[in-house]
């Protein structure tokens, strides 16, 4: 049994876990900052299911900044049929690894 937490990120969910780290879209901030995760949609805490509507007030997700990266190059290539057009084009996207170091439930 474990505690959990859902938690959406720059328009993404994530399921969060304690001494894990993720790796979200770019957050400007300095490497070592703490970040406070507020957007927490539903927690389990050992077995007991909270469910935000939609989003939890009382609980807070705290993170640590781990380091700036950039993620695997992924292909863009489009072309037309029959009409010759190719265009390919590489997108790195920017990361940020954060550590999650605390769950809290107020």
């Amino acid at each position: 049994i474990m505690k959990y937490a859902i938690v959406e990120i720059s328009g993404r969910q994530f399921w969060i876990e304690t001494g894990k780290y993720y790796d979200l879209n770019r957050i400007p901030t300095e490497l070592g900052k703490e970040i406070t995760l507020n957007r927490v949609l539903l927690v389990n805490n050992e077995g007991e299911i909270l469910i935000g509507k939609p989003y939890l007030a009382t609980v807070k997700v705290k993170g640590k900044i781990l380091e700036h990266l950039r993620g695997r190059k992924t292909i863009v290539y489009k072309m037309r049929p029959k009409k010759k057009t190719r265009k390919k084009q590489g997108h790195r996207q920017d990361l940020t690894r954060v550590l999650i170091e605390e769950i809290t439930i107020n």
